[in-house]
């Protein structure tokens, strides 16, 4: 019975995405066309993040973030998190006020309508071809180089398993390393229980909760100790993960 109450919801939920999906694209459209490169980005981010508010309050689901102080508003950052459904996307925009660039797979830019905006918006990778790959670290490059953060999920995929985390790919470490920028890390809980990684349409109201990590400084690594960085980042959120949100929460 809870399953179909929360399909019942889901189906509630495409409504208000739907509606919404076919105002902002008109607008992502205006700002890529009219804008220009330097700031169509940053303006492409505030619809990104006011799409995102308003989808999480048609939701019925309440955003709490904490230690938001650790990041230095003038800073440019590698951001990473872990993956564990679709509301993580709502939920990364909505957690700090930087401009980012996601990291998505190249499969999404062929979705029609949306894939215009994750071409002009995302930095896209095909994963099973190593040239690409290549690519996509000098196109992040270019754009932390730009002053433009980036945003990447280090397990490559949402973790559907009993898992904390899946194992993290080397591309997020290389990238912060190979920039000298700081790793700055959000670690989100129960956007599984909100809405299910492998039945996309079972969704639930509630409360979302993130915290983010003290930055990791990356000048002291380099690609031989690339391991240990990625090692040491993935005990500590783990670590966070399986302690749960905090009792303080705001």
């Amino acid at each position: 019975m809870k399953r179909t109450l929360k399909f019942i919801f889901g189906l509630y939920c495409l409504l208000p995405f739907a509606l919404s999906f076919l105002l902002v694209i008109p607008l992502y459209f205006f700002i890529f066309t009219f804008s220009g490169p330097k700031k169509a980005p940053h303006r492409a981010h505030r619809v990104s993040r006011a799409w995102a508010a308003f989808l999480l309050k048609a939701f019925y689901i309440r955003l709490r973030i904490q230690n938001k102080s650790l990041l230095d508003p003038d800073q440019v950052y590698v951001f990473i998190g872990n993956h564990r459904s679709f509301l993580d996307v709502p939920a990364y925009a909505l957690s700090c006020p930087h401009t980012f660039r996601f990291l998505s797979k190249a499969e999404l830019a062929q979705i029609p309508l949306l894939g215009y905006v994750i071409k002009n918006l995302y930095i896209t990778v095909k994963r099973s071809d190593k040239y690409d790959r290549h690519k996509s670290i000098e196109k992040m490059l270019a754009s932390l180089q730009e002053g433009i953060s980036v945003f990447l999920a280090p397990e490559g995929t949402r973790n559907s398993s009993e898992k904390p985390l899946l194992d993290f790919k080397d591309g997020a470490f290389r990238l912060a390393i190979a920039s000298g920028l700081p790793l700055a890390v959000l670690v989100l809980h129960h956007t599984d229980r909100l809405l299910s990684p492998g039945r996309p349409l079972e969704v639930s109201p509630g409360t979302l909760y993130g915290e983010w990590l003290a930055p990791f400084e990356t000048k002291d690594y380099d690609e031989k100790s690339l391991g240990l960085l990625k090692e040491k980042v993935r005990q500590e959120m783990e670590q966070v993960i399986l302690r749960g949100p905090q009792s303080g929460h705001p």
